[in-house]
């Protein structure tokens, strides 16, 4: 194979703003993986909260590149265990498994939803999100973007009223995003009142590492509480059996989507709740997420949404949440 390394600044159309932090430009790395004609992309973006850069993630692979560019690809999942093998971070290793699938599937000219035996024909809408802001201007953003389905990012001394006051404006389904920022009370106080509001479920409302509060809280909450930050690797998904109803898996995060499908088959044995969220991806990581709605109960793929201008091609999202899939194989992604 032969491997291409690539550093996007990506623009984003407002600020966007979670409890911990702000910012208008998210760096992105897309890497390409090419045999036989072939190229396959992935992407992955840096993230302060982890220490990663693109910078860090580049350094990574260009310190095994030669091994890439001699590696012999039979099915990527032995890639990904060969990634495992040499200690890349987990950001690294996305961009790289990401790249892997999509050239895997244009070399046998099949989408990775068939590859993986599953159909599109139902498919969860992803929601648009919305994130921290004056109440004036997240309502603002919701007007210029009808949707069916908001996720709402919370943390600050009025949530409750926001949601109030964003309610008055659409009757879409709401979810919320309180990013580690509530008590266990603060959740069951709120919980019912944002119910009455519309809401459909709360994702990680308490900080990651009280899972003991989540315990406490998982099976008295009205609403259903989803893990993020929580479920990060393969590991966690037993650890948030009891105590979430289900998970959000991030395919940086874990590692790809080789994990991610792992992921994916034990929390469904674990009878939880499966949804796959974004970074602020564009096209090239929002079009791997796609490939894997079928398996999903939800999903949180605005990333390129969110984007001033994309940098690639790939799944369509249309204005009612409907997706159009590529006609290529892989993730059927095309750099712009």
């Amino acid at each position: 194979m032969e491997i291409s390394l690539k550093k996007y600044v990506l623009e984003l159309e407002h600020t966007f703003s979670i409890s911990r932090e702000s910012h208008d430009f998210q760096d992105s790395l897309v890497v390409g993986l090419s045999l036989n004609g072939k190229t396959g992309y992935g992407e992955a973006t840096a993230n302060p909260y982890y220490k990663i850069t693109v910078d860090s993630m580049m350094k990574e692979i260009k310190a095994i590149e030669t091994e890439i560019n001699n590696y012999n690809l039979e099915k990527p999942e032995d890639f990904h265990a060969f990634l495992k093998e040499k200690g890349l971070s987990n950001f690294a290793i996305c961009a790289l498994d990401l790249a892997c699938h999509d050239l895997y599937g244009k070399l046998l000219g099949k989408p990775l939803y068939k590859i993986w035996g599953t159909t599109p024909e139902n498919y969860p809408i992803t929601n648009y999100t919305i994130g921290i802001d004056t109440v004036d201007k997240m309502v603002a953003k919701m007007i210029e973007k009808p949707w069916p389905l908001y996720k709402v990012k919370l943390g600050t001394d009025n949530d409750i009223e926001i949601v109030k006051q964003l309610r008055k404006n659409t009757d879409a389904i709401f979810r919320i995003d309180a990013n580690n920022a509530w008590t266990p009370e603060q959740t069951l106080e709120f919980a019912p009142q944002l119910k009455e509001l519309g809401v459909e479920f709360l994702e990680q409302p308490l900080p990651a590492d009280n899972l003991a509060g989540y315990k406490e809280i998982v099976d008295t909450c009205v609403l259903p509480i989803i893990a993020d930050e929580s479920c990060i690797v393969e590991e966690d998904v037993d650890k948030c059996a009891g105590h979430f109803t289900g998970i959000n898996i991030k395919l940086t995060k874990c590692g790809g989507l080789t994990p991610a499908l792992r992921m994916i088959k034990r929390a469904r044995e674990l009878n939880l709740k499966v949804m796959v969220g974004c970074m602020t991806e564009s096209s090239v990581g929002i079009s791997a997420i796609a490939q894997l709605t079928p398996q999903l109960d939800y999903v949180d793929m605005d990333g390129a949404m969110l984007l001033k201008h994309d940098i690639a091609k790939g799944i369509e999202i249309l204005e009612d949440g409907k997706l159009v899939f590529p006609t290529l194989g892989g993730s059927g992604v095309t750099l712009l």
